[in-house]
């Protein structure tokens, strides 16, 4: 049944008040579950599948973690795999271009003004499309891409220096000139794999009921459904994958990930004269294999913890990352019908101008991103030690994550950065059991 926003956040408020791991918080994943906290806790099938489907994820695995050496590798492309971003599952580090073979992070790119791709899109940029292929086959990729970092420092309320940092990105094209004008950049990391299956599985209803564009309720939150195009259906759909909600469903967003990132078309995003790298039996179990990643169970919560996951609710925090949702029905029947714990709403956010990326992406502006799910956060490092936070990989710890919010998270941040230092290591105390 559909969860309002209302019934959404009397969930989180009754899952702070509790003690440590009362009722099922501590079963992110519902039934799909994994009670594996270790390195490979992102590596794992949902605990609920049956013998079969168990054999179907891992036929899923090898596509994906298989690496597309030339003649099937496509002449442009950012990597050769999808393990090659996606870490262990996990979260790719902030790396593109310089020296390296494959880069773990990409640049979307559109123009101001123009006729969309598809309808209600990005416009492509003439010669580059609407992502850019730092790396080729021949040594003649699509631009030459220069990453640096800025650093900055900002002040906790009781006086603590804590440094941030921000991507600066050189872009020269194939002729050695900049892309044309007007053309809007934005630089995105690959987010984990676990649990993907079951955000598709969340009734649209549910993401509608707890959307709030025009803030009717006054709470300073107005979180919006991005509206995308199905090039499968051949119509405009609810988008909920990728930073900024761009892409409906698994099927859309492995094919896309496989044309944008690997150069390799399929029978969603065929060659010019229907030719297909990808067979459509790797695909559709690629796709399977993405939906059935198991969620790991929380941690258990000390004392520290569990005034965290007060403190998260207090500061506001839960208005966007919703921790509880409920799953409605889905191809595979493992994802159907789960009470989970994501911490998100997929909803598109004002994250303020420190955010921006200046580009939009359907209807997401450039200040606008989907709440990231939280769970398993706590293990981002633990997995990939090099991984880093947001959609750029800026903030290398949780509390400069927390720090770069702003528009609609601007009173949590603050709330966060005012508070005493016992209460910020709470709240990351608490994330770090997620």
């Amino acid at each position: 049944m559909p969860l309002r926003r209302g019934t959404a956040l009397w969930l989180a408020l009754a899952l702070a008040a509790c003690g440590d791991n009362l009722d099922d918080d501590d079963r992110q994943g519902g039934d799909t579950t994994v009670d594996n906290r270790a390195w490979d806790a992102f590596r794992q099938p949902a605990a609920n599948l049956s013998d079969i489907e168990r054999q179907r994820f891992q036929a899923g695995r090898s596509p994906f973690d298989f690496k597309w050496d030339p003649p099937k590798l496509g002449r442009l492309f950012n990597n050769i795999s999808c393990l090659g971003c996606h870490a262990v599952n996990g979260r790719g580090a902030s790396q593109i271009g310089g020296m390296a073979t494959t880069s773990q992070a990409l640049v979307r790119v559109s123009l101001e003004e123009g006729t969309p791709g598809v309808p209600g899109g990005p416009v492509p940029v003439p010669g580059y499309d609407t992502q850019l292929q730092d790396h080729a086959t021949d040594g003649v990729p699509e631009v030459r891409i220069t990453l640096t970092w800025i650093e900055t420092s900002m002040q906790y309320g009781d006086g603590e220096d804590v440094s941030v940092r921000e991507p600066r990105l050189d872009i020269i094209g194939f002729t050695g000139d900049p892309l044309p004008p007007g053309t809007q950049f934005s630089y995105r990391t690959a987010p984990p794999m676990i649990g993907l299956g079951l955000l598709e599985a969340i009734p649209d209803m549910t993401l509608r009921s707890l959307a709030d564009p025009g803030d009717h309720d006054g709470d300073g939150i107005s979180g919006r459904v991005n509206e995308v195009w199905d090039p499968q259906k051949q119509m405009t759909v609810l988008g909920r994958f990728g930073w900024k909600a761009n892409a409906p469903d698994l099927l859309i967003q492995c094919a896309g990930a496989f044309n944008g990132d690997i150069g390799l078309s399929s029978y969603v995003f065929p060659d010019a004269d229907g030719q297909r790298d990808v067979a459509d039996t790797q695909l559709d179990d690629t796709v399977f294999f993405a939906s059935t990643v198991g969620v790991p169970a929380a941690a258990p919560r000390d004392e520290q913890a569990t005034h965290g996951r007060g403190l998260f609710r207090d500061f506001g925090c839960a208005s966007c990352h919703v921790p509880t949702l409920e799953t409605g029905e889905h191809p595979i029947g493992a994802l159907g019908y789960q009470r989970i714990h994501p911490y998100t709403d997929l909803l598109l956010h004002d994250m303020g101008d420190r955010l921006t990326d200046a580009r939009t992406d359907f209807l997401a502006e450039g200040q606008e991103w989907r709440t990231p799910p939280l769970w398993g956060i706590g293990l981002t490092q633990s997995v990939f030690p090099v991984a880093t936070f947001l959609h750029d990989g800026r903030a290398r710890t949780l509390e400069e994550a927390i720090l770069w919010h702003g528009g609609e998270a601007m009173s949590a941040r603050e709330a966060f950065r005012l508070a005493s230092h016992l209460d910020r290591d709470a709240l990351i105390a608490f994330l770090q059991t997620l």
